[in-house]
């Protein structure tokens, strides 16, 4: 028989628990898949009992939810399982009240998510430890970001370590969690034809994009002391390079993937005072409009006024210093007020040495684009003859698809149902080792460092643009232009 836990989520009433874990427990749920499942626990500051909590999650559950996928007998089985604690960070009496809780169930185990203030994380797993909740089968889950800088994160994690070993803790990038990113495994290991072009012999350059419509208004205490370097690149991008770049692990076990992500991490040249202009763009959204609305600019926004030195946006040139991948750049941006949403990898393959073809277009090249979000699929851009009766052969190009869309539609789910369903059976691949972030956050502190030095400046784009165009001539200048 399964071992069965008991899920309690810290900050249970909050947006995340609201907006993503609720619902992707719900769906576990509807799918048969939370059988190791026992009880859903959540904590929030609030006075209320199980019963308002659980019409709380009800009328939560219809907002955010497919209309689909809701299914009342379900929930009514559901609704069992959610209890609600009253916890606040520093009453110990608090964590006793839960800790009785916990014992009162039939669970072997218990999964901690922190879905807090990450400044919080320590006093929670030390309270848990005096208050007797934690023990042999306890694992934690915690949520971005892990501090503010390198020093920040090592402190955090310095003290979850003091309560919970590295192979209890569980570092989650929801990034991660997604179908398209797990499925570059299958496609670089698992395909001769691509592995053997997986490289700087074949590669001419790789971009990672994530671009966001939406601003970052309701965010205040904490993206005016974060920005977009912080906030997306230091977890999300670099994770998904990682990947990308990583060698062939020597099994699909966790420690073997993560090793592998590492020498990665370990492989990134230092963006420095020396090279930053060149290397990286600052951008912050000025008024526009997106989506046919207008918005307000960043500085405009009531919490942000005071943020002059944040940026919403940001572009890097950065290069992986081993055999594989020297000589390639990984051009990576990400930004607030977008055109539109949407994340991708592009891998650009190099031209032929000349070409055969009539007026054959130099901007047209091979392309493997792994699209993220909003929709997932992979697709190869190819060049094929241009139909008709000429006296020439022309090129056009052809894009084909990798992925089954019925496939794709029919087994969707929400990149929180993977990684949550992976942290209840103890599978730590999809999450962060501890010397993963902290290399990250070594990297990251570099750049930062090398702009207060140059004093960097950040330059304005209106919103609904892809940004400003120092982030075009970045790439420009070596002949790219970005995958759109």
């Amino acid at each position: 028989m399964s071992q069965l836990v008991d899920l309690v989520i810290f900050g249970g009433t909050g947006d995340l628990s609201s907006r993503k874990l609720l619902p992707a427990l719900f769906q576990l749920h509807r799918h048969g898949l939370a059988e190791r499942l026992q009880r859903i626990v959540a904590t929030g500051r609030s006075e209320m009992d199980t019963d308002a909590f659980r019409q709380i999650a009800r009328d939560n559950l219809l907002r955010y939810l497919p209309d689909d996928d809701w299914d009342e007998t379900i929930w009514s089985e559901f609704r069992e399982r959610l209890h609600y604690v009253r916890v606040e960070a520093a009453h110990a009496e608090h964590y006793r009240a839960l800790a009785s809780l916990l014992q009162e169930g039939h669970s072997q185990g218990q999964l901690y998510y922190l879905a807090t203030l990450p400044a919080l994380y320590g006093e929670i797993c030390q309270q848990l430890q005096a208050a007797g909740a934690v023990g042999e089968h306890s694992r934690v889950v915690l949520e971005k970001p892990l501090g503010h800088d390198l020093a920040s994160c090592q402190q955090i994690n310095h003290q979850v370590d003091q309560v919970f070993s590295e192979e209890a803790t569980f570092r989650i990038d929801h990034y991660l969690g997604k179908e398209t990113v797990q499925n570059l495994l299958a496609l670089r290991f698992g395909n001769q034809l691509f592995q053997p072009m997986w490289n700087n012999t074949f590669v001419s350059s790789v971009q990672i994009t994530v671009a966001e419509e939406i601003g970052v208004a309701g965010r205040g205490s904490y993206y005016a002391e974060t920005g977009a370097l912080r906030d997306m690149v230091q977890n999300h991008l670099l994770q998904v390079l990682s990947i990308v770049a990583m060698e062939p692990p020597a099994s699909l076990q966790a420690s073997d993937i993560r090793d592998e992500k590492m020498k990665v991490l370990r492989s990134l040249e230092p963006i420095t005072a020396a090279n930053v202009k060149e290397r990286t763009v600052r951008g912050r959204y000025a008024e526009g409009a997106v989506d046919g609305h207008a918005v307000k600019g960043f500085l405009e926004e009531d919490e942000f006024q005071h943020a002059e030195d944040t940026e919403t946006f940001v572009a890097l040139k950065a290069s992986i210093n081993n055999w594989r991948w020297a000589g390639v750049p990984f051009y990576l941006r990400t930004g607030k007020r977008l055109s539109r949403r949407y994340s991708e990898i592009v891998i650009e393959y190099r031209r032929p040495p000349f070409s055969l073809f009539a007026n054959d277009p130099q901007e047209l090249t091979n392309k493997l684009v792994i699209h993220l979000q909003p929709e997932e699929s992979i697709s190869l851009h190819t060049l094929n003859k241009k139909p008709g009766l000429r006296s020439k052969l022309k090129l056009q190009p052809v894009e084909l698809h990798l992925t089954d869309d019925q496939q794709r539609v029919e087994d969707s789910y929400d990149a929180y149902e993977r990684l949550l369903l992976d942290a209840l059976h103890g599978d730590q691949t999809l999450f962060m080792r501890r010397d993963e972030v902290e290399t990250a956050w070594r990297w990251i502190d570099t750049i930062i460092a090398a702009w207060e030095e140059n004093s960097t400046p950040i330059k304005n784009y209106n919103a609904g643009t892809m940004g400003p165009n120092a982030a075009t001539a970045l790439i420009a200048v070596d002949g790219r232009q970005w995958h759109e």
